[in-house]
């Protein structure tokens, strides 16, 4: 990850970008995207470019019916039409592939 626009946010932002599923705590790929200041296609091909450093522990790929779940009670965070008509669906990452994407980050600063 090269890119230096990293966007800071305040700690309820943050928080509203924290979602539980699968009964772990992950925050989703086009937020963090956005945090780090990618596209969401650009972020996901970079953690490709990374993926022996993402196993499925760190980083999973949430389920239709998950969107469906997770989306009622987070209406403020996602766009309205988000997770109908997904091309892709969206990565989930945990805090330990969180952290990683931080280290990754720091590196390439």
């Amino acid at each position: 990850m090269n890119n230096n626009d990293i966007q800071i946010l305040d700690k309820q932002t943050i928080e509203s970008m924290i979602y539980t599923i699968r009964e772990q705590k992950v925050m989703l790929d086009f937020e963090l995207a956005r945090i780090y200041g990618y596209s969401t296609s650009s972020f996901n091909e970079q953690v490709k470019r990374n993926i022996e450093k993402f196993p499925d522990r760190y980083r999973f790929q949430i389920r239709k019916v998950e969107i469906n779940t997770f989306s009622r009670s987070h209406n403020a965070t996602l766009k309205k039409e988000r997770g109908k008509n997904y091309k892709y669906m969206t990565y989930a990452f945990t805090e330990q592939g969180i952290y990683m994407l931080m280290i990754e980050k720091r590196r390439t600063i």
